[in-house]
């Protein structure tokens, strides 16, 4: 692995083909599905296996699984492998009640064994590369172990030991949610780890080209996985690639749109482009890329853009859509 990339996080309702595939022409260097239910693939349930859905242009890319029983997840990741992906991810860090509360995701930081009991299942079952995400611990207090050893630091290499290929870490415990600042601290002392032979790659609270650089320099991961900070803005990995000083041949495939024209245009491809992963239903696709608007940072700060912004957020055809973009773009534009 070529260090110093930039992958976009798994994240549930935004990281389907229409975004990930903006973000990789903007330079994301591997892209990840939103998190498949072991068990809801394993019965075959429509709306999960449609997740398995990859294309060869956004390549590499990572199929998310997760789940709490080895078997399962085993059986799952087996039929994740049949879609081909490149990797195969384990979430161990999502910290939702509906998954972490019932034993999944960061719940699993409360259970280690078995932990690594699901790693290994996963790991033996399938030929394809595997891959864990996590988090640093389940809460404070469980940040280090009885000798001082960070829990991390500890899990990093109990995890590589099973088998995985790479390590994601968000910098925060479970109990933390997405509140505070994200520790990287923590994340550079498993890197540091002289034990530790797999990449590691770092998550959480990074959201500009010169925090990118900062933490790549500072703390030495071989790649930052870029979550929310994307919403809204998949340019973003081509403005920090330009801040990394990388060139084509080192992944940047398209320069960052310059003017908010530009940007407005590169919103209204990623609106046809959800519509058409929707089913060609307009309204379904406007409501499920509205997130997008909502958090770009294209119309964060504009003077008196209270009621333009409820009147974006509210309309449900393309045309609605477009018109209040452009009237934004000759009120607000350079």
């Amino acid at each position: 692995m070529v260090n110093r990339q930039l992958y976009l996080a798994p994240m549930e309702d935004v990281t389907d083909p229409a975004f990930r595939m903006l973000c990789k022409r903007y330079g994301a260097d591997r892209v990840y599905t939103e998190f498949v239910n072991a068990d809801a693939l394993v019965r075959d349930i429509a709306s999960t296996t449609r997740k398995l859905t990859i294309h060869d242009e956004e390549r590499p890319v990572a199929i998310q699984i997760y789940g709490r029983e080895p078997e399962s997840m085993a059986d799952a990741a087996r039929i994740v492998e049949t879609a081909h992906p490149d990797f195969i991810d384990i979430n161990f860090g999502c910290p939702v009640k509906k998954v972490a509360g019932k034993g999944a995701g960061a719940g699993l930081l409360r259970d280690v064994p078995k932990m690594l009991d699901i790693t290994r299942a996963v790991v033996n079952a399938v030929h394809t590369p595997v891959t864990c995400k996590t988090r640093l611990g389940w809460d404070e207090p469980s940040l280090y172990l009885p000798d001082g050893t960070p829990f991390i630091v500890d899990l990093a290499e109990r995890l590589q030991d099973c088998g995985i290929q790479e390590l994601a870490i968000h910098g925060r415990t479970r109990s933390q949610m997405y509140r505070g600042e994200a520790d990287w601290t923590l994340i550079g002392e498993v890197k540091n780890n002289p034990r530790m032979h797999i990449p590691i790659i770092g998550n959480g609270d990074v959201c500009t080209p010169e925090r990118a650089k900062e933490c790549f320099d500072k703390y030495g991961v071989d790649a930052i996985m870029i979550g929310r900070a994307t919403f809204g803005a998949p340019w973003l990995f081509a403005e920090m690639k330009e801040a990394l000083s990388y060139s084509p041949k080192d992944g940047l495939t398209a320069a960052p749109p310059r003017s908010m024209e530009e940007k407005v245009n590169v919103l209204k491809e990623h609106v046809l482009a959800s519509i058409k992963w929707c089913g060609n239903d307009e309204r379904k696709g406007i409501v499920h890329s509205r997130r997008h608007f909502a958090a770009s940072p294209v119309f964060k700060g504009l003077f008196d853009f209270k009621q333009t912004r409820i009147a974006l957020l509210r309309a449900e055809t393309v045309a609605e859509v477009f018109a209040i973009m452009d009237d934004i773009v000759a009120k607000w534009g350079e």
